[in-house]
């Protein structure tokens, strides 16, 4: 079962602390997952990256150009257990 992105906080050193619908919540840090390229280069600056937020449509996390992170990534990520898609 998929798990939703229901609330984020953008941290220093492009920190995400994330909480999801069960109620799991912890920090990632992008830089040690996305490389600041294409779609992502704008999150490079600092003000810009602060404007993340909740899409609640697709369960994660996105800025308004368009970038968005796979919540199933994220979950796994934070949580070091896969979650079965079924």
């Amino acid at each position: 079962m998929l798990k939703d992105i229901i609330a984020v906080k953008p941290l220093e050193n492009y920190g995400l602390h994330l909480i999801f619908e069960d109620g799991v919540e912890g920090t990632i840090h992008l830089k040690d997952l996305i490389q600041f390229t294409g779609v992502f280069e704008p999150l490079l600056n600092p003000h810009y990256f602060a404007t993340v937020e909740v899409n609640a449509d697709l369960g994660t996390v996105c800025w308004k150009n368009g970038a968005d992170l796979d919540p199933v990534v994220l979950y796994t990520v934070m949580t070091g257990q896969p979650i079965e898609i079924n």
